[in-house]
């Protein structure tokens, strides 16, 4: 079976069992700061499993696409020298939500992976893990009798403790035991040689292929642990494993998912001659053979990161990716292709995981964009990196020819800034050590890189979710209405909360959170802020609380936060009215997100994607996938361009319970980036402008808008830009704002020829910008007058030290470059000699040395400065002829330029 099929069969079997078919969701977590990457098929249902959120659907599969390369995951090194490390893999799992638990959860598993209709994988190739018991917990005995109950012998169970065969979410939430299966590889998969080990062995013969894990308990703050009412199942096994052993070979790089990416890469690094290939494919781990993978592997990480949104860049996510693209990119150079190559294989991925992944097809031609621009700067990052490479090297090479008894050591340390900072290869290091005699410290490398990965874990250590809080668990789901009407009455109150605690009333002045059965408050999310109101009593007219807030603590339940002004008891009747003149402002802005996210794609091109928003009653914030910044005219465009479709007063088209694949393949509906969709969603179009899916509150018609205008635009990160912009009275505000500055300006600038007070405002600048200049070359020329006048008369400064004329000399508030011109009139004036001149400014010394051109090989420049700098509190350096210096030590200057005359006669 190819991959895909593999893949495909998996799903089925589950499908046939009742299970639902879940797309894979991002490789970005979705409101998870617990998590770098996803990196397991539960991510996605974390917060079912945590019981705060409700599907429609008890039971699903998928084929999760996952990265391991960042935090405690951080074994990037690994790749491509191992049969297994990957960077991005996908994980075939099956889940149960309080529906079934481990029976059926063995007896799936068992069918699938031995039944001939489907993997059929012989038994004997077989061996099953459990949990032995162990801190408090008793031995999964039930697993036990369940494998037993499936025709496996007692020798091929076997059981370990928590380390292998217990799971956990987090420090507290959903846990429990689990149970692996394993396959036998056979001797030849030994990577240690052995040819009789047993089970258990870690040599690589015996391989994990499936983990089931049986989620029955509930961890509290303490490490209690108490049984979960309706106990859930979550598994994973490795596609990329899976296909290796179903294709009968060892290594999953010799697998289809992988050999095609393998080929690419060979011929895009230009070993195209068969015997190359050959040679490379003769040793397993050989260099080339690595390489080869490495770019593989890294290839499939890159294409898929960037295809969810994440850019190269020096923090977080971005920081992890930028690392994945720069290795693959210097496996490539060690292979002999110093021009860019990665780009080209975001195609090929396409070409083969697109029947899985079909937003490939759509995103490859940005992703490849990307890529190519981090291999452009990666090349003149390298170029640094040599450099720096060479300047550590050369003292200790120095020291080594002086001393040939000595072994010089290159600082691990040293080596690990290159590696992290300018992404120098480990083994590349090693090797120009080694080429020039010297010891590589790799126990100071390791140090370093410890260190690092214990920042990174740090870094995305995070807050654990905890297991919903019960009060909202057992709440129903509050009805919205606020899509029609801004006014509920009748409410009844569920639930009172103060503190994260359930209370039966609420007093004045309290502050808490309410939940109704119905409610027309919509409930932050998608980037809209949640609504601001009253509750009214039954008498329609008392205002019992404020509504400073609405969100969602679980899916489907809205808590108002409120701050009481009445009484308020569970039970009671109250009318829920929405603050309008808020709700209609933010209404605004969210339409008009819309247009802009459209105007966008259609001004700077359809690889603009949103990567987040906020939706105010008093302005918005757009942030969009864009590489470079947004020039004025673009943006001008696209400001005239959106207001266009306001003015035409289009009408919102709001279309209710659409199939998600309906809404995207033939409404084309737009998917927002950290959005979550179930199988029915709410299309927006705004006639043939936009179409999104959003669950947001919309104006009727474009024309209630009022206005849209860009305030301003700039950087988010790396290949993320934002948009601010405000409607309605907000731009109304803006307006007259700018009206007041215009008057200022006229008032200022009265030129009649201008064709307006702006035009005016940059006549009168150029002209004062003109004076500017004029009397700044007049201050320069004055200065430099004074300073020529003053070492005019400094010919009795000029000394003569071993046959060689010194002249030293302080000229105070000049700048660089006039201090370069007059060292050069000196030196032409002394005729042969050395010139040194200090300067001081604002606190801060300037130190220019200069010798002349026959006496370089006497006196450099460089060592003069660096000795004259040090009594400054500065440092420097230079060419043998020119050099310069600077310091923070303005009242050693005088000094500093009398020992001119000592620091040459010690170097003559």
């Amino acid at each position: 079976m190819t991959g895909s099929q593999i893949r495909r069969k998996f799903l089925d079997f589950f499908i046939e069992k009742g299970h639902r078919e879940v797309h894979s969701s991002s490789l970005v977590p979705q409101n998870d700061p617990t998590l770098l990457f996803t990196n397991a098929g539960m991510n996605q249902f974390k917060d079912v499993f945590l019981g705060l959120e409700k599907r429609d659907y008890s039971r699903a599969t998928t084929s999760q696409k996952c990265v391991r390369a960042g935090g405690k995951h951080n074994d990037l090194e690994n790749v491509g020298f191992t049969n297994r490390h990957h960077t991005f893999f996908e994980m075939l799992g099956n889940f149960s939500f309080g529906d079934y638990f481990k029976k059926d959860a063995v007896a799936y598993a068992w069918e699938l992976i031995t039944s001939r209709k489907w993997f059929g994988i012989p038994q004997d190739k077989l061996y099953v893990t459990i949990f032995k018991g162990e801190n408090g917990v008793e031995r999964d005995a039930e697993a036990y009798e369940l494998w037993l109950g499936q025709g496996i012998g007692k020798e091929r169970i076997y059981e370990f403790g928590s380390k292998d065969n217990f799971w956990q979410m987090g420090d507290t939430g959903p846990c429990g035991p689990c149970s692996e299966i394993h396959y036998d590889m056979g001797v030849i998969a030994s990577d240690q040689g052995h040819t009789n080990c047993e089970f258990g062995c870690d040599c690589g013969r015996y391989v994990e292929i499936w983990n089931l894990v049986f989620m029955q308990f509930d961890r509290d703050a303490s490490g209690k642990l108490t049984s979960l009412p309706k106990p859930s199942i979550d598994t994973g096994a490795g596609l990329e494993r899976l296909a290796s052993v179903l294709q009968g070979v060892i290594s999953n790089y010799d697998t289809d998912l992988f050999t095609p990416l393998i080929d690419r890469a060979a011929h895009l690094v230009g070993m195209n001659r068969a015997d190359e290939l050959a040679e490379v494919g003769k040793e397993v781990h050989s260099k080339g053979a690595a390489s080869l993978r490495v770019i593989a592997d890294h290839s499939r990480a890159a294409t898929f990161l960037i295809s969810d949104g994440v850019i190269p860049s020096n923090e977080g996510r971005g920081y992890v990716l930028r690392k994945i693209i720069r290795r693959a990119i210097t496996h490539g150079r060690l292979l002999g292709q110093n021009k860019p190559f990665l780009h080209s294989m975001v195609f090929s991925v396409r070409d083969l995981m697109q029947d899985a992944y079909p937003e490939l097809k759509e995103t490859a031609e940005r992703v490849s964009k990307a890529v190519l621009a981090e291999e452009t700067r990666f090349a003149h990052t390298m170029e640094v990196g040599l450099k720096k490479l060479e300047e550590d090297l050369q003292p200790l090479i120095e020291a080594g020819q002086k001393d040939p008894a000595l072994q010089p050591v290159y600082s691990g340390e040293k080596a690990f800034k290159l590696y992290d900072t300018f992404g120098m290869p480990l083994d590349f290091m090693q090797d120009a050590a080694r080429d020039q005699g010297l010891v590589f410290d790799q126990a100071g490398f390791n140090a370093a890189m410890d260190e690092q990965r214990q920042r990174a874990r740090a870094s995305w250590k995070g807050a654990a979710k905890q297991t919903a809080n019960p009060e909202y668990q057992k709440l129903p789901t509050s009805v919205f209405e606020g899509y029609r009407q801004t006014r509920s009455e009748g409410c009844e109150v569920l639930a009172l909360l103060k503190d994260g605690q359930g209370t039966k009333e609420l007093k004045p002045g309290d502050e808490g959170e309410v939940i109704l059965d119905h409610t027309s408050f919509y409930a932050e999310s998608g980037g809209q802020v949640g609504d601001r109101g009253w509750l009214y009593s039954d008498d329609h007219n008392t205002v019992v609380a404020e509504v400073t807030g609405t969100y969602y603590p679980i899916q489907g339940v809205r808590a108002h936060k409120i701050k009481a002004k009445q009484t308020i008891h569970v039970g009671d009747k109250v009318d829920a009215v929405v603050d309008t003149q808020i709700r209609e402002a933010t209404m605004r802005n969210h339409t008009a997100t819309h247009l802009l996210h459209a105007g966008l794609r259609e001004v700077l091109g359809k690889h603009v994607k949103q990567a987040g928003s906020l939706v105010a009653p008093n302005h918005l914030r757009f942030d969009f996938s864009h590489f470079t910044a947004v020039a004025d005219e673009e943006l001008q465009d696209i400001e005239d361009l959106i207001n266009k479709e306001v003015l035409r007063n289009r009408k919102i088209e709001v279309i209710e319970n659409v199939p998600i694949d309906v809404a995207v393949n033939e409404y084309h509906a737009m998917a927002l980036f950290g959005e979550k969709y179930g199988d029915k969603v709410r299309v927006i179009r705004i006639g043939d402008f936009s179409t999104e899916l959003c669950g947001g509150t919309h104006t009727a018609a474009t024309g209630e808008i009022g206005l849209i205008k860009v305030l301003k635009e700039g950087s988010v990160s790396s290949g993320v830009r934002r948009v601010e912009a405000v409607t309605g009275e907000g731009s109304l505000r803006h307006f007259r704002k700018d009206h007041e500055l215009e008057n200022v300006v006229a008032a200022l600038a009265g030129h009649a020829e201008a064709d307006s007070p702006a035009a005016a405002l940059k006549l009168e600048l150029d002209k004062k910008d003109a004076e500017i200049k004029r009397l700044a070359r007049e201050l320069d020329q004055a200065r430099m007058k004074s300073a020529s006048t003053s070492v005019a008369s400094t010919a009795e400064k000029i000394k003569e030290v071993k046959g060689i004329k010194v002249l030293a000399h302080r000229v105070d508030n000049l700048d660089r470059s006039q201090m370069r011109t007059l060292v050069d009139q000196l030196r032409d004036k002394v005729g042969s000699g050395v010139v040194v001149l200090g300067s001081a400014t604002d606190g801060r010394v300037a130190l220019i040395a200069g010798v002349t051109k026959d006496l370089t090989t006497r006196v450099q420049a460089g060592k003069i400065i660096a000795q004259v700098a040090q009594k400054v509190g500065g440092k420097g350096g230079g060419r043998p002829d020119m050099a310069e210096a600077g310091g923070d030590k303005p009242e050693a200057l005088d000094a500093a330029l009398n020992d001119v005359y000592n620091v040459v006669e010690s170097m003559a």
